[in-house]
């Protein structure tokens, strides 16, 4: 039977430091992780968790009432400076835009109203002058005229040319019943069609505007 040796026996135990060392290096879970394991709300790779995923349905709604009017209108208190100053501009831009357009139709309307009214007097002032106009062209048309009068005539003539007064009516053109008056109508065997023979009084138009029609015999082909 050996002999029991007692210092054998003290060298195999483990020393203290070896055992201290060992017990540090030993993982353990702490509490603070196992309640981080086991909490329901903790981050996981398969998918959000409820407090992100209400966040995110609160978002969608909030995006959703704005798109649709009832809470994105933006109050002017709510607005930076910048942005009041950008709407003040936006505003006063489309109001000078709507000025400029009704200002715009005015004058449109303003210039065919002159218009209107310089062609009434203009109307009124030939008219006027119908008699003398007519005495003149048959003085032209049956007897002399003097340098002097002639003179006086032309310039008449160019004056309502200046006011864009047309004369019009000559022998040999073709009758036309919108610009001629016929207050006579002859047979003509040469005539293939209805012609102005003679002219009794010249029209006058403004454009296309007849004042008054010419006033011609119609020379009409003889049945």
């Amino acid at each position: 039977m050996a002999e029991f040796n007692k210092d054998d026996y003290l060298n195999d135990l483990p020393d203290a430091d070896d055992a201290k060392n060992t017990a540090s290096s030993a993982p353990a879970d702490t509490p603070a992780d196992a309640a981080a394991a086991a909490s329901p709300s903790a981050p996981s790779d398969e998918g959000e968790t409820p407090a992100d995923a209400a966040t995110e349905g609160e978002a969608a709604d909030k995006a959703d009432k704005t798109a649709d009017g009832k809470d994105g209108k933006a109050d002017s208190d709510t607005l930076t400076p910048l942005g009041q100053a950008k709407k003040e501009a936006a505003d006063y831009l489309e109001a000078l835009q709507r000025e400029r357009a009704e200002f715009i139709n005015f004058r449109n309307r303003a210039k065919k109203e002159q218009e209107r009214f310089r062609e009434h007097g203009i109307i009124d002032v030939l008219t006027a002058l119908l008699p003398a106009l007519d005495d003149i062209d048959r003085i032209r048309a049956n007897s002399e005229m003097d340098d002097s009068f002639k003179a006086v005539a032309a310039k008449i003539d160019k004056a309502f040319e200046k006011f864009g007064v047309e004369k019009f009516g000559e022998a040999g053109e073709e009758f036309d019943p919108t610009k001629h008056d016929a207050i006579l109508h002859k047979p003509d065997a040469n005539a293939e069609k209805e012609t102005v023979d003679t002219v009794v009084e010249a029209g006058y138009r403004i454009g296309d505007r007849v004042i008054r029609a010419a006033r011609v015999v119609v020379a009409s082909p003889h049945n």
